[in-house]
């Protein structure tokens, strides 16, 4: 098997996240960039990571990085890649473009450049200058920056925030990837009680069953490249296999509720979907009637950020009530991420630490409020990326 640099692509903000799971997944050498961690790897590990990545929203090959000033940089550049060690003769090749600070700004051309560069070098292989493109996709990618061109080859197809499991959705739902990673913020393990009474359509105590069940979250899905024929398919088969091994059966208490009944039908059809349902307690309940006797709990949520029309006093009023009903959890820890920026005022607490993250295009805080750890676990505290504790 041939070793490649494989980018891991994440939303800003998630670059330590998906570093930690690299390195719990046992890679070494990282070199992280701005939504970017790159590592080496080969097809196994190609494999290997879009199946149990949780935070990252795909898994690239990174095929060349140079200096394009102009579009006949740009061309060389991409033509120098042996891009018939990847493409067959009928595979049908997409290119998408973006540019940051370049002299190069119009897409279109570039993709046209690009698509003509990898067109003319697979003629060396194939001995022919058109190509039926009917075949497995290939997604190339350029991003150019200040002038500086990186060239990826997707391995993932549709972002890996596409479980397959969300069969409904709330009103503004959370992405997969994002709430996976508020999950590993909070440094949850199953040993302890989790919760979040703002369920929605429930992706927050879903991505952490899944977690919690060592469950692999690619396991039902496919991938762009399991259909290379560069790649063995039978590897793919193999590391599934070996992901459904790894599943836990122990028991843990997962809680989730929300006054939505739409969106709570929602929920427990999605967590159905995940192959979860039995290890989350759904309770369609107001968020003031929520309350734990269990110690060294976790909560995590994303209330509503008040921005539509008629919305911001309601959501004071649940922020007042919000730091009421945790603060009244002792030995607790709670995690919030909200876009609204006076959230602690109104919660009644600074938080012990904030991180700014990106839901989308919009502009976050997770609000993070440290609760005593349990003895056991006291050694975690301060280790890992984001909180000292959780």
């Amino acid at each position: 098997m041939q070793t490649l640099t494989l980018v891991a692509v994440c939303a800003f903000g998630l670059e330590a996240v998906v570093s930690d799971e690299l390195r719990n997944l046992g890679y070494t050498d990282l070199k992280t960039g701005d939504g970017r961690v790159f590592f080496r790897g080969d097809e196994r590990d190609i494999a290997r990571c879009n199946l149990w990545l949780r935070a990252a929203d795909r898994v690239q090959i990174r095929m060349a990085e140079y200096d394009a000033g102009d579009f006949g940089a740009l061309f060389d550049g991409a033509y120098s890649i042996e891009w018939e060690r990847f493409i067959p003769e009928n595979g049908r090749m997409n290119v998408e473009a973006r540019s940051v600070k370049s002299k190069l700004s119009s897409l279109p051309a570039c993709q046209s450049i690009i698509k003509k560069a990898v067109v003319k070098a697979m003629s060396r292989k194939y001995r022919r200058e058109r190509f039926e493109e009917n075949g497995p996709l290939f997604t190339i990618e350029l991003s150019l920056v200040s002038d500086r061109a990186l060239i990826t080859l997707d391995t993932s197809g549709p972002g890996l925030h596409k479980r397959g499991y969300r069969k409904g959705k709330g009103e503004a739902p959370l992405r997969e990837t994002l709430a996976a990673a508020l999950v590993l913020l909070s440094r949850w393990e199953n040993s302890r009680p989790f919760a979040d009474p703002l369920c929605g359509s429930g992706t927050i105590p879903i991505e952490a069953a899944l977690i919690g069940a060592n469950i692999a979250p690619g396991l039902g899905r496919e991938f762009a490249a399991e259909r290379w024929p560069c790649f063995g398919k039978t590897l793919w088969t193999d590391m599934r296999e070996e992901a459904r091994t790894k599943i836990r059966r122990d028991d843990f208490s997962i809680y989730a509720s929300d006054i939505d009944t739409g969106v709570f039908r929602k929920a427990r059809e999605n967590a159905a979907a995940a192959g979860v349902a039995k290890r989350i307690i759904f309770e369609k309940k107001k968020l003031e009637e929520f309350s734990s006797k269990k110690p060294y709990g976790c909560v995590v949520c994303n209330p509503p950020y008040g921005e539509r029309i008629g919305e911001a006093d309601e959501v004071v009023a649940l922020y007042r009530q919000m730091g009421l009903v945790f603060g009244a959890l002792e030995s607790w820890s709670v995690f919030v991420l909200t876009a609204h920026p006076d959230f602690e005022k109104y919660y009644g607490r600074k938080a012990d630490k904030n991180r700014k993250l990106y839901n989308g295009k919009i502009r976050c805080y997770l609000h993070q409020y440290f609760g005593p750890l349990p003895r056991m676990n006291a050694f975690r505290q301060g280790s890992g990326p984001g909180a000292p504790g959780g």
